[in-house]
């Protein structure tokens, strides 16, 4: 029992790591979707160096397997004495605006690289310790248990551990765990890591000489596979965490389903049944790009439920065909370390290469498309083409499919576009400038995303409007018109800068914005920080760190509104919501200043946050719901408000609007660093 026992525990602690240090992580650099794919990037990383180790360690002959398995307990021990995993925040939080990239990556192995290693290198090294021992016995359900511990960990770190226990915690028990499996490890090194009997050795000898060496193509065939589910893990997970939040619950249904469909491929021929999931992603592939394409009008949950469809389908076939070219277990380390360099590949072209070379997210149906023809490549190598130029028609049919849905996705990369005069990629998501008219003439827009910006009409006489979500009964404007001139206004995201055309002679506005790439598209392809009659000011970095900063160098209650208004496409910044960030704004906030919290979103209900943070801080709140007005360009609006003193309600408009929450009768949700579950 000792090699099931712990496979599964390295497994499960393995994939209970990831969603924990991504928490960790994600609020001090911008809390964007780009966050989790370099942190998996790194993970993919860890896990080809992994691979290489217990393919170095377990390709060892009979006289210096002791020594292999002398060396693998000597860092088990080490691993242990760098506990516990829990990142130092005054040494890691960023200091500037720059991708962050390298500076997560750095992060992530100082703090976690030794264990995550080890984890990485268990289950092929002990599934080759095992084949040493039992080589009659087949390993590969061994990788299947893996798996199994993988998705148990997976499922329950949203549902059991993060909504119930805080951070510190999470890491202090994962700690303890992997002191647990370090003992089960060194136990079975030092008991099947080293020389096996004479008799054992002649039957491993007896069952590997007829194994057939893996072909340079089958190679090139697993890497290919490994790439283009790594690709489409990554993208799947960028396209859903933009639209809603980035956040555990949203990367682990993508990560739980590429898992799944590697537990069911290698533990029984019974699970991928070829010509059904061929026909099955051959459809869903261009159905996905389609939906991805419309998604602005397509209901949230919708677009989630095929966006994963798509992805079952795709891995399933690429898996399925992984699995079916698996070769003898004498190799099963070099099929492994493969598989795990394809994951890395894969892993670097999404996070590094990608977001370099694509204005889009032209990396999802390119891997749809991949997985599709990669499918068909490794049917017909496998003696497919005889039965397809005999019409043998229960072959050709999902076949075609194959090809068809190979064929249009990639198409749709070329095919499905928006119009804009301008678009940028970078770390922080997709911008795009383009223009469009209503019935006060042009106007030019920005978008994030699917997500409007902010936009601002080409005519001279009406670009100083304030248009969009802050128009003159939005909440914010009516928080600003409450407050004594001259104002001092912090807005948190900058878009387009439409709210320092309410700036008068004297008031000061400053924005916090983390992607340099807004300031640039403000200022070249928007008038509204030129023409403000406001002193105007971007501060690039996250708001967040950036006020703490200026808090520690004596700037307090300075502001007389605090207007939070950051989104990554319609993804919400969790971390700028939390009641940490609370007690920040009531410290920059001047007396009787308000607050203003704009939650203006199609897929989620932010009000019960609000109200924690108005319990939380004591102070009263107001909601304003602003309508659309198509003849002044004001978009509907849902701004919460809130103050420490209720004179500042009473005597402004804003007595007039929402007493209180809109729906009374709902819960009240208080977020914290430690805690944010969806």
């Amino acid at each position: 029992m000792l090699f099931p026992v712990t496979i599964f525990l390295s497994a499960f602690l393995l994939f209970q790591l990831q969603p924990m240090m991504g928490r960790f992580v994600l609020p001090w650099f911008g809390g964007g979707p780009a966050v989790w794919t370099t942190c998996m990037l790194f993970f993919q990383t860890a896990l080809l160096a992994g691979y290489a180790y217990a393919h170095f360690l377990g390709s060892r002959g009979p006289a210096t397997r002791r020594t292999a398995s002398w060396i693998h307990m000597a860092l088990l021990a080490i691993s242990v004495a760098a506990l516990p995993i829990i990142p130092n925040a005054e040494r890691w939080k960023p200091s500037t605006s720059d991708n962050p990239t390298g500076h997560i990556l750095l992060l992530l192995a100082a703090t976690v690289g030794a264990p995550y290693f080890l984890l990485s290198a268990t289950a092929p090294l002990l599934q080759r310790w095992f084949h040493n021992a039992r080589p009659s016995d087949s390993p590969w359900r061994l990788y299947a248990l893996s798996n199994a511990g993988s998705l148990l960990a997976l499922f329950s770190y949203p549902f059991v551990l993060e909504p119930w226990l805080r951070l510190k915690t999470q890491a202090t028990m994962w700690s303890a765990g992997y002191v647990i499996f370090a003992g089960f490890c060194a136990w079975t090194a030092w008991k099947f890591g080293g020389t096996t009997s004479a008799g054992t050795e002649s039957e491993m000898e007896q069952e590997d000489s007829g194994a057939e060496k893996p072909h340079v193509l089958d190679i090139a065939l697993w890497l290919g596979l490994s790439i283009a589910t790594s690709v489409l893990l990554l993208a799947t997970t960028s396209q859903i965490s933009q639209e809603v939040a980035v956040i555990p619950f949203l990367w682990i249904a993508p990560l739980a389903i590429y898992l799944l469909t590697f537990m069911l491929t290698f533990d029984s021929d019974r699970w991928y049944k070829r010509s059904t999931f061929a026909v099955l992603a051959g459809v869903l592939a261009p159905v996905t790009c389609a939906v991805t394409a419309a998604a602005s009008g397509v209901p949230a949950l919708t677009q989630i439920a095929v966006d994963l469809g798509g992805l079952f389908a795709v891995c399933m076939v690429c898996h399925g065909e992984l699995a079916r070219s698996r070769p003898s277990p004498k190799y099963l380390t070099s099929f492994y370390l493969t598989m795990a360099a394809g994951g890395a590949i894969g892993g670097a072209f999404a996070a590094l290469i990608a977001p370099r070379i694509f204005t889009e997210l032209d990396e999802y149906p390119i891997a749809l498309s991949a997985g599709c023809i990669l499918g068909f490549a490794s049917w017909m190598r496998s003696g497919a083409l005889a039965q397809w130029t005999s019409r043998n028609f229960a072959v050709r049919v999902p076949l075609m499919a194959l090809l068809v849905g190979g064929a249009t996705s990639l198409y749709s990369v070329v095919a499905i576009g928006q119009p804009t005069q301008y678009a940028q990629r970078n770390f922080y998501g997709i911008l795009r400038v383009s223009e469009s008219s209503d019935q006060n003439g042009a106007f030019r827009q920005l978008t994030h995303g699917v997500i409007q910006h902010g936009f601002e009409y080409l005519d001279e006489q009406k670009r100083k409007r304030p248009t969009s979500y802050y128009g003159s009964h939005s909440g914010v404007a009516l928080a600003i018109d409450a407050m004594p001139k001259p104002r001092r206004v912090a807005v948190i995201g900058l878009g387009a800068g439409t709210l320092a055309a309410w700036g008068r002679e004297g008031d000061t506005y400053r924005f916090y914005e983390i992607n340099p790439a807004v300031e640039a598209i403000a200022r070249q392809w928007f008038y509204y920080l030129k023409d403000s009659r406001a002193q105007t000011e971007v501060v690039l970095g996250d708001a967040r760190v950036q006020m703490e900063r200026e808090l520690a160098a004596g700037q307090s209650h300075d502001y007389n509104v605090i207007a939070v208004d950051a989104f990554s496409s319609d993804a919400i910044p969790i971390h700028l919501l939390t009641t940490e960030c609370a007690d920040l704004y009531r410290q920059r906030l001047a007396p009787g200043g308000i607050l203003a919290l704009h939650i203006s979103n199609k897929s989620l209900d932010l009000e019960p946050v609000t109200r924690g943070m108005a319990q939380h801080l004591g102070w009263r709140a107001r909601m304003v719901i602003a309508l659309t007005d198509e003849a002044t360009g004001e978009n509907s609006s849902r701004w919460v408000l809130l103050t420490e003193k209720i004179e500042t309600f009473q005597n402004s408009k804003i007595r007039d609007t929402i007493l209180g929450w809109s729906t009374p009768g709902q819960q009240t949700i208080t977020w914290t660093d430690d805690f944010a579950s969806l």
